[in-house]
C-alpha cells in the first residue's frame, strides 16, 4: 500500500427536502385543512478516525464526496426521510485544514473519534406549519435549506512515541528494522527512505512503544529542500526525538547542528522536545574515535540530552538506548497536557 499523508478533497452535505403543500381530502370531510409534511434533513459529512489505517491513499483517486439530500414531505403530514450521512474514515492523527492550508477545522487524535464537519441542510416546512387562525388554508411550503460545501486539505501526522531523525544514511531504517518487525527499505545511498515508517518496539510482554523512521533531512529542509518540509510535521506528534548521527562522519558536531537548526526553523515546538543523541555505526570506527566523538557531541548537545553510542548493525549499545528512550517517553507523556477535544465543525 502506498503512503499518502496529504490530499485535497471536496465535501458537500445534503440539501434539506422541500416541504409539501397538501390538503386533506376525504369523503364526508368538507374542510380537511392543510396536511403537508415537512421535508427531511440532508445528510451530514462525518469524519471518523480508525486505528487500522495509516495512510490517506483512499482519497487519491476519489476527491469528491456528497451526502444524500433529504426527501420531500408528503400529504397526511408525512415528513420526508433524512438523507444518509457520508462517513469518511481517516487514520488517527489526521488534521483537516481549510483551503488556505492554515486554518485547522478538526484534529482527530483518538481512535473512534467522530466529527460532524459539515451539517446537512434542514428540511423545509410543509403548509400545515403555516396554518393560523386567520389563514386556515395556506398554500405556502418552504424549500429545504441548502447543504454546506467546502474544499479541505487532509494532512496526516503520524502518532508515535519516538521519532528517528538525522541526515540521510545515518542508519535510521537499519535501527528500526533491528528494534521492531518493520521491514523498511535499506540501502547504502541517500534518501532510501521516501515515506515515514512505523515500528512497534517490544521490550517485554507489558512494555512497548511506537518508533517512527522519517526520511532523511538535509540543510534547508524547513524551507522545502529535499523531503524534509513534507515530513517534519510527523515529528510534532512524537514525545521524544532520537537523533541519529553517522559515526563515520568526520564532522559529527556539524551533522548534529544541521538537524537542530532545521528543527528550530520549522518551529511548532520541535526544538524543545526531549532529545536523545545516538552516535551510530560504532562498529565501523575504533573505540578511541567513538569516545572523542561522544565527548564532542556532549559539548554541542542541548542541556539535558543524552549522548549514547550504538550500532544498528551489530546491536552494540542498543539496550542502553532503549532504556533511555523508554524513560524519556514515560516522562514526556506524564508531563503532557490532556488531549484537547476536537474542534467545532465548520459553520
Amino acid at each position: 500500500m502506498k503512503f499518502l499523508d496529504q490530499c485535497k478533497i471536496y465535501l458537500k452535505s445534503g440539501d434539506g427536502g422541500r416541504g409539501a403543500s397538501s390538503f386533506r381530502r376525504e369523503k364526508f370531510i368538507e374542510f380537511g385543512g392543510p396536511d403537508g409534511g415537512d421535508g427531511g434533513k440532508g445528510g451530514d459529512i462525518v469524519l471518523e478516525s480508525a486505528d487500522n489505517l495509516n495512510t490517506l491513499i483512499d482519497y487519491r483517486y476519489r476527491q469528491h464526496f456528497r451526502a444524500q439530500n433529504g426527501r420531500g414531505g408528503a400529504g397526511a403530514n408525512r415528513t420526508g426521510a433524512q438523507g444518509r450521512d457520508t462517513v469518511l474514515m481517516v487514520p488517527v492523527g489526521t488534521q483537516v485544514f481549510a483551503d488556505d492550508k492554515e486554518t485547522v477545522l478538526a484534529d482527530l487524535t483518538r481512535p473512534g473519534q467522530r466529527i460532524v464537519l459539515l451539517r446537512g441542510g434542514d428540511g423545509g416546512f410543509g403548509n400545515s406549519h403555516y396554518k393560523t387562525s386567520t389563514n386556515q388554508a395556506p398554500r405556502r411550503a418552504g424549500p429545504g435549506w441548502p447543504g454546506q460545501e467546502l474544499w479541505v486539505w487532509l494532512r496526516l501526522k503520524l502518532i508515535a512515541d519516538a521519532g528517528l531523525v538525522g541526515l540521510p544514511n545515518a542508519g535510521k531504517s537499519t535501527l528500526l528494522s533491528r528494534l521492531s518487525h518493520a521491514k523498511p527499505k535499506i540501502a547504502d545511498y541517500p534518501f532510501t527512505t521516501l515515506h515515514p515508517q512505523l515500528g512497534v518496539v517490544r521490550l517485554d510482554d507489558d512494555t512497548e512503544f511506537v518508533l517512527a523512521d522519517l526520511p532523511g533531512l538535509i540543510e534547508g529542509a524547513s524551507e522545502g529542500a529535499g523531503l524534509g518540509t513534507r515530513f517534519l510535521g510527523h515529528v510534532e506528534r512524537c514525545a521524544v526525538i532520537l537523533h541519529l548521527i553517522d559515526g563515520t562522519e568526520e564532522d559529527v558536531v556539524g551533522a548534529y547542528a544541521t538537524i537542530r537548526q532545521e528543527l528550530a526553523d520549522y518551529g511548532h515546538g520541535l526544538a524543545d522536545k526531549p532529545e536523545i543523541v545516538g552516535l551510530n555505526k560504532i562498529d565501523a570506527i575504533d573505540e578511541g574515535e567513538v569516545a572523542a566523538k561522544c565527548r564532542a557531541l556532549v559539548e554541542a548537545a542541548r542541556p539535558g540530552s543524552s549522548v549514547l553510542p550504538l550500532s544498528g548493525v551489530s546491536g552494540a549499545g542498543i539496550q542502553p538506548v532503549l532504556g533511555t528512550l523508554l524513560a524519556a517517553i514515560g516522562a514526556a507523556r506524564a508531563d503532557a497536557p490532556a488531549e484537547p477535544s476536537a474542534l467545532v465543525a465548520a459553520e
